[in-house]
């Protein structure tokens, strides 16, 4: 895997997003994100509840990408900035060879597409700049936006791990 510490955080740009490191600037919109109960409804986690707590966040993930622990990215429009959600590559197998990916996005941003490219970025970065061999997704089994947005992105049904949890694969061909 891609050592982070001795190089720049690999900021991905598409056709109409810039998927770049998070910044404790983006406090607001990462306590939006994470204190949304819609969002949250299909996530085990517990909700922001305040500003502070986001920026605590947004010092975590930063701290645990120096660390080489993960990848995590906040989706931003290429045009005008704005922040619509996130996406991350993390809980890599010891032989980082495998990583979950996981993401959110605001709801006004939801099903505009922005996730779908943001994705497909990403599994391109994953695949092919980290050589990652497989990718994994938890889904709940009622987020059926996610689930199609899974499956238009060729991930499989590998496993159901617990009651409603799904686990999803994008196995490299």
């Amino acid at each position: 895997m891609q050592n982070v510490k001795n190089s720049q955080f690999p900021e991905i740009k598409t056709e109409n997003l810039v998927l770049r490191k998070l910044k404790i600037s983006d406090n607001s919109d990462i306590f939006a994100i994470r204190s949304d109960k819609g969002i949250a409804e299909y996530l085990d986690r517990p909700h922001c509840k305040s500003i502070e707590e986001a920026g605590q966040f947004i010092n975590r993930i930063n701290e645990g990408i120096e660390k080489n622990e993960c990848f995590y990215w906040g989706v931003t429009d290429k045009i005008n900035s704005a922040f619509m959600g996130t996406i991350c590559l993390w809980n890599f197998t010891a032989d980082r060879s495998v990583a979950e990916i996981g993401f959110e996005i605001l709801p006004y941003y939801q099903g505009k597409g922005i996730m779908r490219e943001a994705l497909t970025a990403i599994i391109h970065f994953g695949l092919e700049e980290i050589e990652l061999i497989s990718i994994e997704g938890m889904v709940h089994e009622d987020n059926l936006r996610s689930i199609k947005l899974m499956e238009k992105n060729c991930f499989k049904l590998k496993k159901k791990t617990d009651s409603v949890m799904l686990t999803y694969s994008l196995l490299k061909n």
